[in-house]
């Protein structure tokens, strides 16, 4: 018998069934997709955290086909994330080069984003700008939106599949540049960025990671750094499509804040931005083509209180809907790649 630990089970939890693999029932993606997953619990009170630990090579063998599982009806809240994400994936990791506004909300857990709820965050592979990124994410939905909200899914795999091979080509040779700049008074400040109120220390961090910062003038910090834009997934090997380079490309803002920041700010200044690695433009149809690539593998389940979604951060690519409401995520980030491991092309 799983303890009654309290919260909205309390007084409905039953035994558990014997084997662990009675506990879930799989259902299989959305018709004609391929992730996620959807898995559900076999009956009221099953204890997610508790079957996880006892089903680490099931879950990996999940991820490794589908690159993301949807786990509903096991009544998570904040409380227990925290003992369902260790369980998944492993401890948490910090969020270091900031991309997104987000809000702590425990050890290492976070807000999804604290995005404007009326503008789309295009998919993108999390951290992949960075020279680790995490392997897994866990999100957790405390609170569904009233219209819209979904976290839309990409298989990577696929997407790699549909860009044209000349173009995937050039970023396997060149990479992604990735310019930003803090302490404009739009976009995230470097304090917040790098969690620190010390230039020395962000200075340090950049050296570490093979990021250059060129302080510009009075409170201002631009860094660039090149990523590459393909990986081997290090359990399948499949080729994947990992990077943000339409995430952050200027062309992805909204059409009226896109023309504003132009207007506002020289081509160097601009809060961020993606080239090619040699720092040439990405052209237009390019991006166009990246777009509609992700586009035609998009993949979006509306939440519902309660929903885990455990994503292979390589093999699935994630972004957010506009919503009403007050939607509220939880995310956190665990087991940390080098680019140096999985990048395409790299020995190993």
């Amino acid at each position: 018998m799983t303890p009654d630990t309290g919260g909205p089970q309390a007084g409905r939890r039953r035994r558990e069934p014997s084997r662990p693999e009675d506990w879930v029932r799989p259902t299989g993606p959305p018709a004609g997709a391929t992730l996620p997953l959807q898995v559900l619990a076999a009956q009221t009170g099953i204890d997610l955290a508790h079957w996880a630990d006892r089903s680490a090579d099931t879950v990996r063998t999940w991820l490794d086909v589908h690159g993301a599982v949807l786990f509903r009806g096991f009544g998570v809240d904040l409380d227990r994330f925290g003992a369902v994400l260790r369980a998944l994936a492993g401890n948490p990791s910090p969020y270091l080069e900031r991309s997104s506004p987000r809000t702590e909300l425990g050890d290492r857990i976070y807000t999804a984003t604290d995005h404007p709820a009326d503008q789309p965050i295009p998919l993108h592979n999390e951290n992949s700008y960075q020279r680790e990124l995490p392997r897994r994410l866990v999100f957790c939905c405390l609170r569904p939106a009233t219209t819209g909200g979904a976290t839309p899914l990409a298989d990577t795999r696929k997407v790699l599949g549909r860009i044209r091979a000349e173009m995937s080509a050039g970023f396997a040779e060149r990479g992604v540049r990735y310019v930003r700049n803090y302490g404009t008074g739009l976009g995230m400040d470097w304090r917040e960025a790098f969690q620190t109120e010390h230039r020395a220390q962000v200075e340090r961090h950049c050296r570490d990671q093979g990021v250059e910062a060129e302080w510009t003038g009075g409170d201002r910090l631009r860094t660039s750094q090149v990523r590459p834009a393909l990986a081997v997934h290090p359990g399948t090997g499949d080729h994947v499509w990992c990077n943000h380079a339409v995430f952050f490309h200027t062309s992805s803002l909204p059409t009226r804040i896109g023309a504003a920041l132009r207007s506002q700010f020289a081509e160097a200044d601009l809060p961020v931005n993606t080239y090619y690695g040699d720092g040439q433009p990405i052209p237009e149809d390019v991006l166009d083509h990246l777009r509609a690539a992700y586009a035609a593998e998009r993949v979006a389940v509306p939440w519902q209180a309660g929903d885990v979604l455990l994503v292979d951060n390589l093999l699935a690519a994630h972004g957010r809907q506009p919503y009403t409401g007050e939607r509220r995520v939880a995310v956190a980030m665990a087991g940390a790649l080098s680019w140096d491991a999985v990048r395409a092309g790299a020995s190993r």
